[in-house]
């Protein structure tokens, strides 16, 4: 039984006390948060100790989880790594890349698990499609919500475009050769409306939005790769793809329609399907993740270097966004 400690009780941090009180081989040892207001509803809410201190709780667990603001990130996550404790470090990872590098430094030099939660990895739409991804050539990803105060401690490129950085990461295994990217901020001192365009070496293209101040929510991604199309709504946990194959005189029926391409490519069809998309609660999931690397000494889905690379693209965009600025 691993005894894991959750930093920070606010709106995130009760959702995760909520989920590891559910997940077997955790042993729920307290929370520390700062806020007086926040600890009171919290004890009386899920029954858990309090600790005094960021120190006092690092010192009575194996596992830390921290859902601090992202600005208390690398203090609290190297306060735990110093110490020879699993962390798991919501997204994103740290502020700046300074401090990420940082952070891989002590880790590395701890021996210990990191994962970082970047959670859309675990919504049940992206499992339900991710077998489906060979080489995908162009991504349009838009992610837009209604303005809330919480997160705009940050860019909205770290608080929300982020997600789908990360995602595109995954899915494309090449290098980066060029980002453009503009933004635009409204309500807070930084970007709250941004567009970025990454460019890689192997010829794909994504092209991201990513807004906070927007009057309806959405969070929908489109992949299209050779012969397949794949759509991915994140919020409705909804999903399709359309293939097209070599025609098959045995199934002619399941196709939606058939083309003749000509003698050279000959005849093809079009498939449609809606992969079963399984519920579950990717916060919760993604935690069991992390307790199933530590218990089998196996990689983190989402590794801290994971977590370093989706925040050195947040940064090249921001970086951009700051010359158009400039400019």
């Amino acid at each position: 039984m691993l005894k894991i400690g959750v930093l920070g009780a606010g709106h995130l941090g009760k959702i995760h006390i909520r989920c590891i009180k559910e997940i077997p081989g955790f042993d729920l040892a307290g929370f520390y948060d700062p806020h007086p207001e926040i600890v009171d509803q919290v004890e009386k809410e899920f029954g858990i100790k309090k600790f005094g201190s960021v120190d006092e709780l690092v010192d009575a667990v194996d596992v830390v989880d921290i859902v601090t603001p992202t600005v208390s990130h690398f203090e609290c996550a190297a306060k735990s790594l110093k110490k020879f404790r699993h962390v798991f470090i919501e997204k994103p990872i740290v502020t700046s890349l300074h401090e990420a590098r940082e952070l891989i430094k002590i880790a590395t030099e701890a021996n210990v698990k990191v994962q970082v939660g970047h959670v859309e990895r675990f919504n049940p739409a992206f499992l339900a499609v991710e077998s489906f991804f060979r080489n995908p050539m162009f991504i349009e990803s838009h992610r837009l919500a209604q303005f809330n105060p919480r997160g705009t401690d940050v860019p909205v490129i770290l608080d929300l475009m982020i997600h789908d950085i990360d995602i595109i990461l995954s899915v494309v295994k090449s290098d980066i050769r060029k980002i453009s990217a503009s933004g635009v901020p409204v309500v807070s001192d930084t970007p709250d409306i941004a567009n970025a365009r990454i460019e890689f070496d192997n010829g794909c293209v994504a092209n991201l939005t990513a807004s906070r101040i927007s009057l309806k929510s959405m969070r929908k991604s489109r992949f299209f790769q050779k012969d397949t199309y794949i759509a991915v709504d994140f919020l409705n946990k909804e999903v399709e793809v359309v293939r097209i194959q070599d025609a098959d005189p045995k199934r002619p029926s399941q196709a939606l329609f058939t083309l003749d391409l000509g003698p050279e490519k000959g005849m093809k069809q079009i498939f449609f399907n809606k992969p079963e998309v399984k519920p579950l609660n990717a916060i919760k999931t993604e935690l069991e993740s992390f307790r199933s690397a530590i218990d089998n000494n196996t990689v983190p889905p989402v590794t801290i270097n994971d977590g370093y690379s989706a925040l050195e693209v947040a940064h090249r965009i921001m970086d951009t966004i700051n010359l158009r600025t400039i400019r």
